[in-house]
């Protein structure tokens, strides 16, 4: 019997794992699709997320819910019906692997949460910036942006590195400008493409001054926090990898053993696995991890030394494989040439200086 995902995250399963064969972005693979959609882009818009995040909304951010993976059939057609959208013919590149980048200063710390709206609701994930031309780009898991079912991009979508307590930001907000992600999330709710690079505005802080809040801008999000390489085409079994997040929903057993404000993570070692129903097809499974909901979007990190590492993958699904009391993997999309199209695309992205 094949085994059931849960959406990061939920319900317990059962059965043996099926090996793959192959994987998706070889040489028979066809040519990928972007799918971009725009967020904040004027000034006034970026103000506006900017002013919906102030200091006592983010301080509520612990009782806001950790997103979970759509289930069920998207909407006709694909795409957004309340956001400009495009899709971009990707051609594809034979591209080496994405190097790693140091802060400008101090120790690096690419990982954090990002909060956002569907249907008038604030949710959050986890992510990770990753190195980039533009110093700009964010990268989570596609159900972290895009709500497939309802058609709609998230709205008020900010990424903030290593939050602190209180709803603190000690590295500064930065506002989502667009989204990049494989046509075949939003077109089909595929979770081979769960997975999606978010360009960013350069960042901001909250300045106390009087009785009211102004925010000043403390640049792009690479030079303060560093990004993270990007490794594609790491095909499993692999030894040893790292799975960071800010897991919070319950176990399977009801147990809440993660608050989701402290970052988690797991070592493990990687392994294909499947799952149908989700039409997930050329998933990587990542065990032993008991990550739960809100851990979706946490990266994949190989090589990691000194904060840094290369992403190879993201949180998507997690897995009760012994029907225990405790989820025991996680898994991810697998990053392949096409998920390189998506993240090229929005590494090319430009953002203005003067939004803040």
């Amino acid at each position: 019997m094949i085994p059931r995902a849960r959406h990061l995250l939920a319900a317990a399963v059962s059965g043996a794992l099926l090996m793959l064969p192959t994987l998706p972005g070889t040489a028979s693979a066809a040519a990928s699709q972007v799918f971009a959609v725009s967020l904040a882009k004027s000034k006034a818009e970026v103000q506006k997320v900017a002013d919906y995040w102030k200091p006592e909304r983010l301080r509520k951010a612990e009782t806001y819910s950790p997103a979970a993976p759509p289930s069920g059939a998207p909407k006709a057609g694909g795409g957004s019906v309340n956001v400009p959208a495009q899709r971009i013919v990707a051609l594809r590149k034979k591209a080496g692997p994405v190097n790693a980048v140091a802060p400008r200063q101090g120790t690096a710390s690419t990982i954090g949460k990002v909060f956002f709206r569907l249907a008038g609701k604030e949710y959050w994930c986890s992510a990770a910036a990753v190195a980039a031309a533009n110093h700009s780009v964010v990268a989570t898991a596609a159900h972290c942006a895009y709500d497939p079912r309802r058609g709609e991009a998230a709205d008020s979508w900010i990424f903030v590195p290593d939050p602190g307590a209180a709803g603190t930001t000690p590295h500064g907000v930065y506002v989502g400008s667009s989204i990049s992600m494989h046509e075949d999330w939003p077109g089909k709710n595929d979770y081979d493409y769960d997975y999606a690079f978010v360009t960013v505005h350069r960042g901001f802080t909250w300045v106390k001054q009087g009785n009211a809040y102004v925010a000043k801008d403390v640049g792009r999000l690479q030079d303060n926090v560093g990004g993270l390489g990007l490794e594609l085409s790491r095909k499993p079994p692999m030894a040893r990898v790292h799975a960071f997040g800010y897991p919070a929903g319950p176990q399977p057993d009801g147990s809440q053993p993660f608050n989701g404000q402290t970052l988690r993570s797991c070592v493990g070692a990687t392994r294909k696995t499947i799952a149908p129903g989700l039409d997930l097809d050329h998933g990587v499974q990542l065990s032993p991890c008991n990550f739960s909901k809100g851990a979706s979007g946490g990266p994949w990190i190989t090589g990691l030394r000194a904060n840094l590492g290369d992403l190879i993958g993201v949180n998507s699904l997690t897995w009760n494989r012994d029907a225990k009391g405790e989820f025991d993997a996680v898994s991810s999309p697998y990053l392949g040439p096409v998920a390189g199209d998506v993240y090229r695309h929005a590494a090319a992205q430009t953002t203005p200086a003067n939004v803040i």
